[in-house]
């Protein structure tokens, strides 16, 4: 029901931002929720962030003060604002989406963060 596709991604110094972007499509779009996911190399992807159909926010602790997610329900567009990037950011990031209490059953391609130090 919604397709998603990832960009923003690239190769930063630490201190850097970075901003992702997740474009849906799909005319029901603005009732899922979207989460921003990664995966470094080795080890098991978390959950970074997730923004409601109501416009709700969480996030990891690991990100809490440095990145913001947002949404543009009338461009189908979501967002991660990366700021004071570090070296551990790096991994591959992916948006998903989901309604309800359902799994996350929609994923785009992922784009990959890499951060230098």
């Amino acid at each position: 029901q919604v397709q998603l596709v990832e960009s923003g991604g690239g190769l930063v110094q630490a201190g850097d931002s970075l901003r992702l972007s997740c474009a849906a499509s799909g005319r029901t779009f603005s009732n899922y929720a979207v989460g921003w996911f990664r995966q470094a190399l080795g080890k098991e992807r978390e959950r970074v962030a997730v923004i409601s159909s109501g416009g709700m926010t969480s996030y990891a602790d690991s990100v809490k003060g440095r990145f913001i997610i947002s949404r543009d329900n009338a461009k189908n567009m979501v967002y991660l604002q990366m700021n004071s990037l570090k070296p551990e950011d790096t991994a591959s990031y992916y948006c998903a989406a989901k309604i309800g209490y359902q799994d996350w059953d929609y994923w785009g391609q992922g784009t990959q963060v890499t951060v230098s130090s």
